[in-house]
């Protein structure tokens, strides 16, 4: 070993000793054991960020050159998607503006194949997701444009949930990127979500409408102008129990505002009651096991009923609110924040990611001995 640099010839040499069967195997010190893992870890996070630059070199190449060599839009893709794994370390994330990879990742969201659009979207919900750092980068490289443009007029409707996905995290908890999106009247693109037939979408953009409407009264009223609490009103009788209870989580927001917001569903106030105890009715008829899985859903009837008609539910009344041996809820549950749960919790699990072997990065070559295998998913710090 020389300095930092680890012989990894001489590396394999030492391990292999334990296990060829040549000879007696004896117990790793814990030393020993405590030094290879810290020089794994440095090999690690050197061959990482070496591929995430050969990634960027490949993504930075005009599109003519990369089809003169065979490289296609599958290709691509799969560059992506390996990405995607790298960058789950926030570490990783904020490094990939400075290796060159970010604004080509910005770039692909306007390619014109839609899996690439969309992929490209993927790539980037993961760099900015609770990361104020990477968040501001993507802002200042010009990424929150396309992205608004895909989420609003993508012709693929995979790519424009992916960039609603990507657009959510953006702003999330980044007062600047909320600020674009109110100035860009991403209302509008949201509104047209909720109108899809698809149930994804329509869970993505509650999940949003959710957030802005907790985060600021003044977006109460404009939702409420907007005509949301219709749509609202409308989602929350799907049949999709995520699209029905986060829809019940927006309408329970706008109960809450004193301006506006709770004035428009009050002008609506028969609509309101009857869905409200056609909802009842139909949690009153469910099974145990139905009943069980609809707790959020009674909880946010029950809320919603109190907080526009100052009574009792008839959940409540009939002991449907709270079963046996279940705990009182204080507060309804934030329903369309568990949509992004999944993501925070990771957030708060990121490390370094491990890095595949890949031998044939050391024989060299052009563009093409670029492409590679995407890891198999074995890395600590994912999310998927």
């Amino acid at each position: 070993m020389a300095g930092d640099r680890l012989s990894w010839a001489g590396l394999l040499k030492w391990s292999l000793s334990y296990v060829d069967g040549a000879g007696p195997s004896r117990a790793i010190s814990e030393e020993e054991r405590r030094w290879l893992a810290e020089a794994v870890e440095r090999h690690m996070m050197v061959d990482v960020v070496s591929r995430m630059r050969e990634i960027a070199l490949l993504m930075s190449t005009p599109p003519a050159v990369l089809e003169a060599q065979g490289i296609t839009h599958d290709d691509i893709e799969g560059l992506l998607s390996e990405l995607q794994v790298h960058v789950e370390s926030i570490d990783m994330a904020n490094d990939l503006h400075s290796v060159g990879g970010l604004v080509p990742v910005i770039k692909y969201l306007r390619n014109s194949n839609a899996r690439i659009r969309a992929k490209a979207a993927d790539v980037v919900t993961t760099v900015v997701q609770n990361n104020p750092t990477s968040q501001q980068l993507v802002m200042e490289a010009s990424g929150f444009e396309p992205l608004l443009s895909n989420f609003r007029s993508d012709p693929d409707l995979t790519a424009r949930t992916k960039a609603l996905g990507a657009l959510s995290s953006l702003i999330r908890n980044n007062r600047p990127g909320v600020a674009a999106f109110r100035l860009a009247n991403g209302y509008t693109g949201l509104r047209d979500a909720l109108n899809s037939e698809s149930a994804r979408f329509q869970r993505k953009a509650l999940s949003l409408i959710h957030y802005l409407l907790s985060e600021s009264h003044s977006d109460c009223s404009v939702f409420a102008q907007l005509g949301f609490p219709h749509l609202m009103m409308r989602l929350a009788s799907s049949d999709d129990s995520g699209v029905r209870e986060a829809a019940l989580g927006g309408l329970l927001e706008l109960a809450r505002d004193t301006t506006l917001g709770k004035r428009s569903l009050l002008a609506e106030h028969d609509r309101l009651r009857w869905l409200l105890r056609r909802r009842m009715e139909s949690i009153r008829t469910m099974t145990p096991e139905d009943l069980d899985a609809a707790r959020e859903e009674r909880q946010l009837v029950d809320s919603l009923w109190i907080a526009c008609y100052n009574e009792p539910s008839m959940l409540r009344n009939e002991g449907l609110l709270v079963l046996p041996g279940e705990e009182s809820l204080e507060q309804p549950p934030d329903v369309a924040g568990r949509f992004f749960e999944p993501m925070r919790q990771a957030s708060a699990r990121r490390a370094p990611p491990v890095e595949r072997s890949d031998p044939g990065d050391e024989t060299g070559g052009g563009l093409i001995l670029l492409l590679g295998p995407a890891p198999d998913g074995g890395s600590n710090s994912q999310r998927r």
